[in-house]
């Protein structure tokens, strides 16, 4: 597959995005980020790519408080392609990504969740292991699909839930895998070398080694 070409999509802080900043720097991953975009205005990962000299704007979804849908999408979409994005990196996006966007961008699209999927979809999902009573918990990079937190699991790392863990505590472990896993997901995906089978991505195998399945 060679380099990749990202764009980011962001809400919050940015730390996810800074992971795959310095893995880039560090010469670990070969990738660009050609574009972020923001749909709070003032979200600190804006700033973080003004910093790094990366494009960033702003990108307004009203009148949706929780999805990417109507003319926000459409807009999305003709940044995304202007910029030369052929992946599309959802860094702590707390909207719901609608079929327009992953259309344009097929088995493209991921998404980080700090859960082992498919246990604790949705948000605060370390305050719900830890309600669950847990021992293990984590993060999981996935294919993005039509559903919520459901697609294919490309990469995911554990942690264990300390007796005395409190959701900051838990949060913050899962955060420290959180910056691995992007990174080593982006990894697998520049080198080509996995394929899709149904919900299962297999690792080290190419498009078209499966009969009649391909990425």
């Amino acid at each position: 597959m060679g380099r990749l070409h990202l764009g980011v999509l962001g809400s919050g802080a940015g730390s996810n995005m800074q992971s795959i900043v310095d893995a880039i720097a560090a010469g670990t991953l070969d990738a660009e980020i050609r574009v972020v975009l923001a749909d709070v205005p003032d979200a600190k990962i804006l700033d973080r790519a003004r910093r790094q000299g990366i494009p960033c704007q702003y990108l307004d979804c009203a009148p949706w408080k929780t999805k990417l849908e109507g003319p926000a999408e459409d807009r999305c979409i003709e940044i995304l392609r202007a910029a030369g994005v052929d992946t599309v990196v959802l860094a702590g996006f707390m909207r719901i990504v609608k079929p327009k966007l992953l259309a344009a961008f097929p088995n493209r699209v991921l998404n980080i969740h700090p859960a082992l999927l498919p246990a604790f979809p949705g948000v605060h999902s370390w305050t719900q292991a830890l309600d669950y009573g847990c021992k293990v918990a984590g993060v999981t990079v996935h294919f993005v699909d039509a559903g919520t937190d459901s697609g294919p699991i490309l990469v995911q790392k554990a942690v264990p839930v300390l007796e005395d863990d409190t959701p900051e505590t838990l949060h913050a472990r899962i955060q420290v895998q959180e910056h691995l896993a992007f990174p080593e997901a982006l990894n697998i995906l520049a080198s080509g070398q996995y394929a899709i089978e149904g919900r299962r991505v297999r690792i080290g195998l190419r498009a078209g080694d499966l009969s009649g399945k391909m990425v």
